[in-house]
């Protein structure tokens, strides 16, 4: 099940089909959907747990907690609606098409992608823009 939550005043449009489109993610990575949440929040909101529960003091736009077990993905993927509008702004593209490319991240993390190494990057890059042009 594909839950979303809100911690700021944001609210996602067509909440339904952006919870379809995950589970059709999950689907196609040959995984099985178990419990996924997303939280929506500020800056300040996922500030605090970037320095509480990964000791890093900076702004990001996305922390995913993967609980996963097997292939039955289960987590918490928090996504900092501020950052988002900021990065929207600055990488030049729209905010909702920023939007869907972090949701995607997150539970592509879930679904045991990584993105720490050049090689990493790449797949997870190619793996959101393959998701992404699903989603139109």
């Amino acid at each position: 099940m594909i839950n979303f939550n809100y911690e700021t005043d944001f609210k996602l449009v067509n909440p339904s089909l952006r919870a379809e489109w995950i589970s059709n993610v999950i689907n196609e990575e040959d995984c099985k959907e178990g419990e996924i949440n997303y939280i929506f929040c500020s800056d300040d909101y996922l500030h605090k747990i970037n320095v509480e529960f990964l000791n890093h003091d900076t702004l990001t736009d996305i922390i995913s907690f993967d609980y996963s077990v097997g292939k039955k993905l289960q987590g918490d993927i928090y996504i900092s609606i501020d950052r988002v509008k900021e990065n929207a702004t600055l990488y030049k593209v729209d905010f909702k098409d920023e939007l869907a490319r972090v949701m995607v991240h997150g539970v592509l993390h879930c679904c045991g992608y990584k993105d720490k190494s050049e090689k990493e990057v790449e797949v997870m890059r190619s793996k959101e823009d393959y998701y992404l042009a699903k989603l139109s």
